[in-house]
């Protein structure tokens, strides 16, 4: 069965162009969804990309530059790799990356620490 992502007459822009994305990763990754379970799993993939996006656009924030930004960096603190994590989902667990700090000074707020569930 084929999932069909058509534009709706009442879609804002954003949600319009979600469901291009949807359709084109789903095309170009060769993924048919037959059941809840296929459904999950790629719900599981979509809130872990978000989640991360997310941690590491806080990190951004913090420091003041985006990674690989180094021109504008006024801070002796810099990023130091990721921490994986796994988080409870009603879609099932996942892994996700934490971004760290050399200094140890970031907390994340989307994600706080000791937080292993997500709804």
């Amino acid at each position: 069965m084929e999932v069909l992502f058509i534009a709706r007459k009442n879609d804002s822009p954003q949600k319009a162009t979600m469901r291009e994305l949807m359709r084109d990763y789903l095309k170009n990754n060769d993924i048919s969804i037959k059941n809840g379970t296929d459904v999950n799993a790629v719900m599981r993939d979509m809130m872990s990309v978000l989640l991360e996006g997310a941690l590491d656009e806080e990190l951004d924030e913090k420091f003041g530059y985006s990674e690989y930004d180094y021109r504008n960096k006024n801070t002796d603190n810099s990023r130091n790799g990721h921490s994986q994590k796994t988080m409870h989902t009603s879609y099932g667990n996942m892994d996700i990356a934490i971004p760290r700090d050399r200094n140890g000074e970031y907390a994340p707020q989307l994600i706080k620490k000791y937080q292993n569930t997500v709804t």
